[in-house]
C-alpha cells in the first residue's frame, strides 16, 4: 500500500470515529512511523509501505480511533517550539497556554532589570515554567505541582531543554509548600478551571485521558483562583505580577474574586479564537 492509499483509507476511518482533522492526524503518524518530516510525506506518495511499518500504523491508528490523544501516541507535544513529553500524568498543554507564556517572557523581557524570579503555580509538564527559562535565561523560576509523578515528567523536560539549573521543582499542595520567605516578580498559572460536573461533558482525549487532578476545579471550576487570590499577595515582590489562563466565561467572576483581595487589574487578553482567556493583575499592596 502506498502512502497517498494509507493517508486515504486512514482518513476516512479516524472521520467514521469522530476524530478531529482526521487527514492531519494521520500524516502526522505516518510521518511519526517513517520517521520523516510531515511535508516529505507529499514528495513521496507513490512510496509503498513495507509490512511492518503497516502493521506499525495499523496500530497507532486505531489508538487514536480509540480517541487516544494524539500528543500520547508520539509521546510528545510542541509548545512555544519546545519538544515537550507528556503522558496521562500531566495536562495536555494547548495553544492557549503558549500565549500565557508568551505574555510572561515579554513581560519579564520589558523590566528595567534582568533579574526575575518566577512561581509557575501547579507545572505539571513543565511547559511554562521551561519555556520562560529558555526564552529569559536570566530568569529563576519555581516549579510547584502536588503531583510527584508530574514532577518527575516536569525534571525531564527541564533536562531535555538545559534548563535545570535555573529552574527549583517543589513538590506539595499550593504555597505552602514553599520555603517561608520566598518571593516572585511574577506568579504565572495554568490551573484546573473545570467545574466538576462538567469533566464528563468533555471530549473524550481530554474526559478518558487527561489527569482529571489537572481538571478538576471545584463545583463552579473557581476553587484555584481563589486561592491563589487570597494566598499569593505575600508571596509577591514589589512591583510584581499575576497572570493567569481561564475558563471561557469566568472573567466576570474572576475579576470579583481578585478585586475581592485587592488586586487591580491590568488586562483581560482574549485567545486566538477571540475568547477571554488570560487575565494579568497587579496587588494594591504590591
Amino acid at each position: 500500500m502506498t502512502i497517498l492509499e494509507v493517508i486515504q483509507r486512514s482518513t476516512e476511518f479516524l472521520a467514521r470515529k469522530g476524530v478531529d482533522s482526521p487527514r492531519l492526524q494521520i500524516e502526522l503518524l505516518l510521518a511519526h512511523v517513517l520517521q520523516m518530516p510531515r511535508l516529505k510525506l507529499y514528495l513521496s506518495f507513490d512510496r509503498t509501505l513495507t509490512e511492518p511499518q503497516l502493521a506499525t500504523l495499523r496500530d497507532l491508528v486505531k489508538r487514536r480511533a480509540d480517541r487516544e490523544p494524539l500528543q500520547h501516541i508520539l509521546g510528545s507535544t510542541s509548545f512555544c517550539g519546545l519538544e515537550i513529553t507528556v503522558n496521562r500524568a500531566v495536562l495536555i498543554p494547548r495553544p492557549e497556554t503558549e500565549q500565557l507564556a508568551e505574555k510572561a517572557w515579554q513581560w519579564l523581557s520589558n523590566r528595567n532589570s534582568e533579574l526575575a524570579t518566577v512561581l509557575d503555580f501547579g507545572t505539571g509538564s513543565g511547559c511554562l515554567a521551561i519555556a520562560i527559562a529558555v526564552k529569559c535565561p536570566a530568569a529563576r523560576v519555581c516549579a510547584l505541582d502536588i503531583s510527584e509523578t508530574a514532577l518527575a515528567l516536569a525534571r525531564q523536560n527541564a533536562a531535555r531543554h538545559a534548563a535545570s539549573d535555573r529552574i527549583q521543582f517543589h513538590l506539595g499542595d499550593g504555597f505552602a509548600a514553599l520555603p517561608g520567605g520566598m518571593r516572585f516578580d511574577l506568579l504565572v498559572s495554568n490551573p484546573p478551571y473545570i467545574a466538576s460536573a462538567e469533566i464528563e461533558t468533555l471530549q473524550p482525549e481530554v474526559r478518558d485521558h487527561d489527569p482529571r487532578l489537572a481538571l478538576d476545579g471545584g463545583q463552579d471550576g473557581l476553587e484555584f483562583y481563589r486561592r491563589l487570590a487570597a494566598e499569593g499577595p505575600a508571596r509577591l515582590a514589589p512591583g510584581a505580577r499575576a497572570m493567569f489562563e481561564f475558563g471561557d466565561g469566568q472573567a466576570p467572576a474572576l475579576q470579583e474574586i481578585f478585586e475581592a483581595h485587592q488586586w487591580v487589574i491590568d488586562a483581560v487578553e482574549r485567545d486566538l479564537s477571540g475568547r477571554e482567556r488570560i487575565l494579568i493583575a497587579r496587588h494594591a499592596g504590591n
